[in-house]
């Protein structure tokens, strides 16, 4: 059994390799997304198919971490596709073509998938097995840790009149940098499972597949407001000076996110805590375009930065509980879910946005997806 010392010490790793596999080699396109337009002239059905490509390969990559005869060590699959996001990261601020940008993110996308599915799986059995499963709050943090840093790095480049191609390369500086000390703190003891005694458990299948379907719908409910905030925001005159900070309120709402939804599924259960964190975001993505006020910008960006990785923990935590046998492929189909509601979110908002000039419309479908998760979770 692990000593707790040694726990904090995998959940460190694994909060780092969240930070720079999702925080960063997902998420500073939404940061970085409107220098770009301004200097590409890319419109939002183009700016969407961007993002969605990332999806695309999000959900291909949740797939391929899903094989049961995957070669090797998890730890240096992990270490790898954490090299492959950081420097797709930073060769997207090598080129001006549409098709390179497809390639790029599709390809970071499945090392963000990797990094993800590997990382959760090394931490979250690890936790389980030495009794510190409550540690897994800092490992899902570590997304929000990797926005927050990400947006204060974009702002202080864009204060110092920094193209949008060096924010792409100071990007995938710092995901190196991150997945070096992950190296260090992350190891994978793995070994053979325990032997079970007695009748083998049987996976929830009715249960499992509501929880998938709800989790896709929370893919599609978040992103849209995720991938299209900070456009949202430098878009409206009234609240345009907030660009800088927007992200970096986004951010920092994520990390202790966590650990506060997991307090509250202790007197609620998992069930009802996801489907109550569904309804809250489902607030958040309406009133980002319901209100132009300052305040309600902030309040979006809290709602749905407190939710969408919690909401992410919670799934994982239901679902394994529901399934028997390897957590690395249920976690991946929980992935690829997601994945595939990533993939439709963005390219139905940019497409819709471009027809009707604002991202009213996909949010207020956004908001519908996220009620229907709740419901379908505590089903």
């Amino acid at each position: 059994m692990l000593k707790r010392g040694e726990a904090i010490s995998i959940a460190l790793g694994g909060s780092i390799a969240l930070a720079a596999g999702i925080g960063i080699g997902r998420f500073v396109y939404t940061p970085i997304l409107p220098p770009m337009v301004e200097a590409l002239g890319l419109t939002k059905s183009m700016a969407g198919l961007i993002a969605s490509a990332n999806f695309l390969g999000y959900l291909v990559g949740a797939l391929g971490a899903a094989m049961p005869m995957l070669p090797g060590s998890r730890r240096l699959w992990l270490l790898g596709a954490l090299a492959v996001s950081a420097l797709t990261t930073a060769a997207m601020g090598l080129t001006q073509a549409l098709p390179a940008f497809l390639i790029l993110r599709f390809v970071g996308g499945v090392a963000s998938a990797f990094a993800l599915v590997l990382a959760s799986a090394v931490v979250l059995e690890h936790l389980a097995e030495s009794d510190h499963a409550g540690l897994s709050s800092l490992h899902f943090g570590g997304v929000g840790i990797g926005i927050a840093a990400s947006a204060v790095l974009v702002a202080t480049m864009l204060r110092a009149t920094a193209t949008w191609q060096s924010l792409w390369l100071a990007s995938g500086i710092l995901s190196l940098v991150a997945m070096l000390v992950v190296a260090v703190l992350l190891r994978d003891q793995s070994r053979p499972p325990p032997r079970r005694i007695g009748p083998a458990a049987r996976t929830d299948k009715r249960a499992l597949a509501r929880i998938i379907v709800a989790y896709g719908l929370v893919g599609f409910g978040y992103v849209i407001t995720a991938t299209f905030l900070v456009a949202i925001v430098r878009s409206t005159s009234a609240i345009r000076p907030l660009e800088p900070v927007i992200w970096v309120v986004f951010g920092l709402a994520i990390v202790p996110s966590s650990a506060f939804w997991r307090r509250i599924s202790i007197p609620l259960g998992v069930p009802k805590a996801f489907a109550l964190a569904c309804l809250t975001e489902a607030t958040g993505v309406a009133v980002s375009v319901s209100q132009q006020g300052k305040v309600a910008v902030f309040l979006a960006a809290i709602l749905v930065g407190g939710t969408f990785v919690s909401l992410m923990a919670l799934g994982m935590e239901r679902a394994r509980g529901l399934a028997a046998g390897d957590s690395r492929r249920v976690l991946a189909w929980m992935t690829s879910a997601f994945g595939l509601g990533q993939i439709v979110g963005p390219a139905f908002a940019g497409m819709i946005a471009d027809r009707f000039g604002t991202f009213t419309v996909p949010s207020i479908v956004a908001a519908v997806a996220l009620t229907l998760a709740a419901g379908l979770a505590i089903r």
